[in-house]
C-alpha cells in the first residue's frame, strides 16, 4: 500500500506539457549548419535528452527514470547518423521518415509511416530523414536519466567543422563561426576510430524490423485491467515495450528486453478509459487522437486535465488517477470511433497497479479479482483456495 500522495494544482499545471507548449532549439547539435539537417527542430519535454546546446529549453528536468523529446523535421530534412548507448525509442505521430542504420547508413533501411514504435537498439548508428510531405511529428524515448550521450559518425564531425562547430568531451557545442572559442585545454570530441566501428553490432533489415511494432501489428488486449468489466474502465491496451500495467497473464509484448521503462498503448471509445488506480513509477501519458480527461486526486483534492492531440501529462509516483476518452478525433486514430493514448511508465520490472477501494469491491461484485501475481482471476476460483499458514 502506498502512502497518500496528493498532487496540488499547481504542481498539475507545471506537469502538463501542452503542444502550445513546446519550445523549439535549432540548434541543439552539431550538425546544426550542414545542408539537408539545418532545419531541424529539437524539442526536449522531460529530461534533456542528448541536446548538445546549453540553451535547449527543458519543460520538466527532474528524473523520471527515462527522458522525452520529439523532432520536428520539415520534408527533406536529414537527422545524421549517430549512435546512443541507452534505448532510443521512436514513435510516429503522423509522419513518413526513412530510417537507416550502420556506419555508413547503408546496413539498412526501414520506412515509418503513422502509429509505428520503433526501438532502435544501443551502439548502433543510426540516422533519419523525412520524406513525407509534412512536417511530422517523431516522439522519442531515451532509457535512463543520464543517456551517456552520443557518439556522431566521422562524416558528420569532419562536415560540422567545415562550418565551424566543433563538440568538447563534456558534450558541449562550441561555434567558432560566432566567435565562440574552445576553452584552453578542452578536448575535442575526434571520431570514432574504425576499428571500434568495425566491432559494432550488425542488423539485417529482418532483425530490425522485430524491433518495430506497426499499427496494424498492435496485439489489444480486451480485458487488461481489474476495471475493465466495469461500466468506464472498458479501455483495450496493447503492450509493446514491457509488460506494464498489464494484468492479464497471457498478454507478451513484442519487446521485454529492458528499456528503462515500458510503453503500450491505449484506446477507448467515448465514456471508456481506465478507473481510479495509483502506482509507484513515474507514468506519463501523450494523446494521439481524441481528447482525453485524466482526473487525479480523489474527494476534494480532484482535478481533471484534459488532453488533446500532443499534450502530455507526467503523473508523479503514489497519485490517484482515472483517464477517460471524452470524444474521438476522425482520421487520427488507426481504430476508427476511438482515442489513443501513448502510456510510457519508469522502470524496467512490471507496473504493478494499486486500485482504488471503490473499484476493488466493484469488480469483486463483478466476479473478478486478482491474484497473489497480480493477474485477473475469477473470485469463485480463488475463494476455493487454501491460505497458507
Amino acid at each position: 500500500m502506498l502512502d497518500p500522495v496528493v498532487i496540488p494544482p499547481e504542481e498539475i499545471a507545471r506537469r502538463t506539457v501542452l503542444r502550445s507548449d513546446w519550445v523549439p532549439c535549432k540548434s541543439a547539435f552539431i550538425d546544426c549548419r550542414t545542408p539537408g539537417s539545418d532545419r531541424k527542430d529539437n524539442y526536449a519535454f522531460i529530461g534533456p535528452g542528448v541536446s548538445q546546446n546549453p540553451d535547449q529549453y527543458v519543460n520538466l528536468r527532474e528524473p523520471h527514470g527515462f527522458n522525452l523529446g520529439a523532432a520536428g523535421m520539415p520534408n527533406g530534412t536529414t537527422n545524421s547518423l549517430h549512435l546512443h548507448f541507452t534505448a532510443e525509442v521512436f514513435i510516429n505521430f503522423d509522419g513518413d521518415y526513412l530510417l537507416r542504420w550502420g556506419a555508413d547508413g547503408r546496413q539498412g533501411e526501414y520506412r515509418s509511416v503513422d502509429g509505428d514504435v520503433v526501438s532502435v537498439p544501443p551502439w548502433i548508428f543510426r540516422g533519419f530523414t523525412n520524406v513525407g510531405p509534412d512536417e511530422g511529428i517523431l516522439l522519442t524515448v531515451l532509457g535512463r536519466d543520464d543517456t551517456g550521450g552520443i557518439i556522431w559518425g566521422p562524416p558528420v564531425l569532419e562536415e560540422a567543422a567545415d562550418f565551424g562547430l566543433y563538440l568538447t568531451a563534456d558534450n558541449t557545442l562550441v561555434d567558432t563561426a560566432i566567435g565562440e572559442r574552445v576553452p584552453e585545454g578542452t578536448r575535442l570530441i575526434e571520431p570514432m576510430d574504425q576499428a571500434e566501428i568495425d566491432q559494432l553490432d550488425v542488423y539485417t533489415v529482418e532483425q530490425f524490423r522485430t524491433r518495430v511494432v506497426h499499427a496494424p501489428d498492435r496485439a489489444w488486449v480486451a480485458r487488461p485491467f481489474l476495471c475493465s468489466e466495469l461500466p468506464g474502465g472498458g479501455a483495450e491496451l496493447a503492450p509493446v515495450i514491457g509488460h506494464g500495467m498489464v494484468e492479464d497473464r497471457r498478454a507478451r509484448p513484442p519487446l521485454a528486453d529492458p528499456h528503462g521503462f515500458d510503453l503500450a498503448w491505449l484506446r477507448a471509445v467515448p465514456g471508456e478509459g481506465v478507473l481510479t488506480h495509483r502506482h509507484d513509477q513515474t507514468q506519463v501519458l501523450t494523446a494521439k487522437a481524441g481528447c482525453w480527461a485524466v482526473t487525479l486526486n480523489t474527494g476534494p483534492d480532484a482535478a481533471v486535465v484534459e488532453l488533446g492531440p500532443l499534450d502530455t501529462l507526467s503523473v508523479p509516483p503514489g497519485v490517484w488517477r482515472s483517464i477517460t476518452l471524452l470524444h474521438a478525433d476522425a482520421g487520427r486514430s488507426a481504430t476508427p470511433g476511438t482515442g489513443e493514448m501513448l502510456v510510457v511508465n519508469g522502470g524496467d520490472e512490471r507496473t504493478t497497479v494499486e486500485w482504488g477501494p471503490e473499484v476493488v469491491t466493484s469488480a469483486r461484485r463483478a466476479g473478478v479479482v486478482l491474484d497473489a501475481n497480480g493477474y485477473l482471476a475469477p473470485a469463485a476460483v480463488l475463494a476455493a483456495a487454501t491460505e497458507d499458514d
